[in-house]
């Protein structure tokens, strides 16, 4: 019920975005402003999973080239999410071509907001991630699997979308972040059990003391 939640306001939000991407195109600045603050939080959560600390720059040359090419993206809102974070995964790789170095996702730098009282299934993962919860234990996860799981939960791209952002076919993605959020299951799973276990550890030791 809550995964269906998360689903209704993504398409509000698609909506919004679809309609706010239009007026721009036609000039609209405040418009071009509503598009901004609808992706460029997932956006820049993106690139600090490429980039770490170098994302504020990447994304501000990516937005340099979405405002310069916006009236040529044909799409409705999600279609400008899947649009905005090609630009911005190029302007990364090209970033990153330029320092000598791979995508680190190990630099991620999201907050913790709180973790789930449980995390045993994907399903439930996946609805904690579209809430903000645990997206730092993204930074343990392979390259691959950690960029398809940033575009599904961060950005909001469905799997096809993700596919066509990396250029991957839709199985080998679909796969990736299943591999990505069982892995995130199991140590959602753990550290739920270790938060359990600590007060009751703590109390005997007051206890013996």
């Amino acid at each position: 019920m809550g995964r269906g939640g998360d689903q209704r306001r993504t398409h509000a939000s698609d909506v919004e975005l679809g309609s706010a991407v239009s007026l721009a195109q036609q000039g609209d600045e405040d418009a071009f402003a509503t598009a901004y603050r609808l992706v460029h939080p997932g956006l820049l959560g993106y690139l600090r999973g490429l980039v770490g600390d170098d994302a504020e720059d990447v994304a501000s040359d990516a937005w340099l080239e979405i405002a310069r090419d916006l009236r040529r993206f044909r799409g409705d809102g999600a279609g400008f999410r899947g649009w905005t974070a090609t630009i911005a995964r190029h302007r990364a790789l090209d970033h990153l071509r330029r320092q000598k170095r791979r995508p680190q996702t190990s630099l991620l730098e999201l907050d913790v907001l709180e973790l789930p009282a449980r995390g045993d299934t994907v399903d439930s993962v996946l609805e904690s991630m579209s809430t903000q919860w645990a997206l730092r234990q993204i930074v343990g996860l392979p390259p691959d699997q950690a960029e398809a799981v940033l575009l599904r939960v961060v950005v909001g791209l469905d799997g096809p979308a993700t596919a066509r952002v990396l250029g991957k076919r839709a199985g080998a993605v679909r796969t990736a972040a299943y591999r990505g959020l069982k892995r995130l299951a199991e140590q959602l799973t753990s550290g739920s059990r270790a938060e359990s276990a600590a007060p009751a550890a703590s109390g005997t030791l007051r206890d013996e003391t």
